[in-house]
């Protein structure tokens, strides 16, 4: 009996030891800022993090590009999350099917020996569509986004409560990678830009979303990402101001220590290796010199950096975002996000990854790991359509919507992807048509046959038209992605949003919309189809081999494609895309489907093309 109860105290102590130990080893792997220095496990980190984001990477891609960020000496990854991924409707959370999994990414992060760094927003930016808010938000009109106003509060408050659900267990503090966790996300930007909130609102906005992030459980240490310039709008007290594309190091660590007790660490949140492109525009370039020789002057500096991005990856599907200028009333980012970074795309290393890697390695005092091999890529023979269908007279066979004016895709209860708006004439009329409420590219028909098209991009908001007797006007409109940065982040609806006029008399009464969200790719009958008018392709090839490949778009108009059920997102003809990146791993060996909608329609087409390399520029 003795015996026993010795035992049994034995290995009380025994777990007790072993539970302290484990407290303590979660302990040291936390990161804490301490007389100006990031430390873990009792030394000094400099955070070498490159960014990418587990929604923009097929999910059987995610190990290769982890090791590929750490083979070029970095320790620790970056990414957003994106609201409006895993709330894919209101009130339902995806955070496990695909590349939704995103505490998966994380745990995979870690098992590779890499340090993370989370930005949750709730905005986030980033080239995506609508900055990661989800776009019914709009609908609630008591509902400001980015201000101190209840309603957006409380729904900020249930993602992170979801969030954090999903991610309890991965923070350093719990013996998990995740050592940072960003609040908010250049909120300094938006102040500046956003005139009609005052500063004292915007300012208990920021303290809000803050406390509302320590609050649902994210673990310190936190920070704020602004350019430095604007960390008066940005930054929090006591929380470290890291600076986005600040390439003077002087003063970087004069403006953190102006906001940051005269102390670092000193981080630059977002340094930019390349930049993001817009449709119309020309591609984006940085020279591999320029970035080479900022980076030996962070490392010469002891200042910690962010690449952002490292990789970039797709937009796949309609996640892509815009920006605008005084020039162009929307500027929609690209289907590739390539961002002429060091990992391309496809996971390439290239010329810049390679010198950066070379770079890292004179700093280090570790070996780093070899280049992971390329993921196979091939150029398969082209393939011949096997059938088409007129989109419009597959879209015309549901029941309408019908209303006395046109309804924005909110209002529908739509996302993305495409509404036709139709309006019948019962007596012949013909001028100007201006449609000053475009969100934001439409063609038009007048009784079938294409008349021109309207373009937000170009602001082209009017053309002329003739429409007879019993006539029938229709729009194709289609959403090119939300703004996702600036002042106009908060007009965000989609469609038609203000009436229509023709030679300046409002057209209103039995306004028809049908809806096309394209959340799935159709069954492609075969129909004989007419030039002018939007169509659906269709057909199946087979692989032996399943490998990357990139589909030839550079002879098409516009429109999107999907294999074997994957949206691999928009072309256009406008460049400076022309090819769609097809990931290996969404091939399967025996029979493929393709379906394309093409929708300009400006010559039939009877093929399909694939190369083994992107076309991003000129057309080669």
């Amino acid at each position: 009996m003795k015996m026993k109860n010795i035992s049994l105290t034995g290995l009380i102590v025994l777990l007790l030891i072993f539970s302290n130990l484990g407290r303590a080893s979660a302990q040291d792997a936390t990161v804490t800022i301490r007389g100006g220095e990031f430390m873990q496990n009792g030394q000094v980190l400099k955070i070498h993090s490159g960014e990418m984001h587990y929604s923009r990477i097929p999910k059987p891609y995610w190990q290769h590009r982890l090791q590929m960020l750490k083979a070029m000496g970095m320790n620790t990854v970056a990414t957003y999350v994106f609201w409006n991924y895993h709330e894919t409707s209101p009130g339902v959370w995806d955070f496990k099917t695909g590349n939704h999994d995103l505490a998966g990414f994380i745990k995979l992060a870690g098992e590779e020996g890499l340090n993370v760094i989370l930005r949750p927003g709730p905005y986030i930016c980033g080239e995506w569509e609508n900055g990661g808010f989800p776009w019914w938000l709009q609908n609630n009109p008591e509902l400001h986004l980015r201000t101190n106003n209840k309603a957006f509060l409380d729904s900020c408050k249930t993602y992170f409560t979801h969030l954090h659900a999903e991610l309890n267990g991965l923070f350093a503090d719990q013996g998990g990678p995740i050592i940072l966790v960003q609040t908010e996300n250049e909120f300094g930007s938006y102040v500046a830009q956003q005139k009609e909130v005052s500063a004292a609102e915007h300012e208990a906005y920021k303290m809000a979303i803050f406390h509302l992030l320590k609050e649902s459980g994210f673990p310190a240490p936190y920070f704020t990402a602004d350019g430095d310039w604007l960390f008066e709008g940005g930054a929090i007290p006591g929380v470290l101001p890291a600076a986005n594309g600040e390439n003077d190091v002087a003063n970087l660590k004069k403006t953190v220590n102006k906001f940051h007790d005269g102390k670092g660490p000193y981080m630059v949140a977002e340094f930019y290796p390349g930049w993001l492109d817009h449709w119309g525009e020309p591609f984006v370039r940085v020279p591999t010199k320029k970035i080479v020789e900022q980076t030996k002057k962070y490392l010469d500096a002891g200042v910690s950096f962010n690449f952002y991005m490292v990789h970039g990856g797709t937009n796949f599907g309609f996640t892509s975002g815009a920006n605008y200028n005084d020039k162009h009333d929307i500027q929609p980012d690209l289907t590739s996000y390539d961002y002429d970074a060091p990992i391309s795309e496809t996971g390439w290393a290239t010329p810049k990854y390679m010198a950066i890697r070379q770079t890292m390695q004179q700093y280090l005092h570790h070996a780093l790991p070899p280049v992971p091999e390329r993921i196979p890529v091939m150029k398969y023979a082209s393939q011949p359509l096997k059938a088409h269908m007129d989109a419009l007279n597959w879209l015309t066979q549901q029941q309408p919507v019908v209303a006395n004016q046109p309804k924005t895709f909110e209002e529908l209860g739509q996302g993305y992807g495409y509404v036709l708006y139709r309006k019948k004439f019962s007596d012949a009329v013909s001028g100007t048509l201006k449609v000053d409420g475009l969100r934001d590219f439409a063609v038009v028909y007048v009784n079938g046959k294409k008349v021109g098209e309207l373009n937000r991009v170009f602001n082209k908001y009017a053309l002329p038209v003739q429409i007879p007797a019993n006539g029938t006007l229709d729009l194709l409109v289609e959403n090119l992605g939300r703004i996702n940065y600036g002042a106009e982040l908060i007009h965000n609806k989609k469609g038609i949003i203000s009436p229509v006029s023709l030679n300046g008399s409002e057209v209103a009464g039995h306004w028809e919309m049908f809806k096309m969200p394209l959340n799935t790719a159709p069954s492609v009958g075969n129909e004989q189809v007419e030039t002018g008018r939007p169509v659906f392709y269709q057909t199946t090839f087979k692989v032996d081999k399943p490998a990357d490949t990139f589909l030839d778009m550079s002879d098409w108009g516009k429109g999107v494609v999907f294999v074997n059920g994957h949206n691999l997102g928009r072309y256009w003809h406008i460049g400076p895309q022309h090819t769609l990146y097809v990931p290996g791993c969404w091939l399967k060996k025996g029979a493929n489907q393709i379906v394309i909608f093409e929708q300009l329609g400006k010559k039939p087409h009877s093929t399909i093309s694939f190369t083994d390399k992107p076309i991003l520029g000129e057309k080669q």
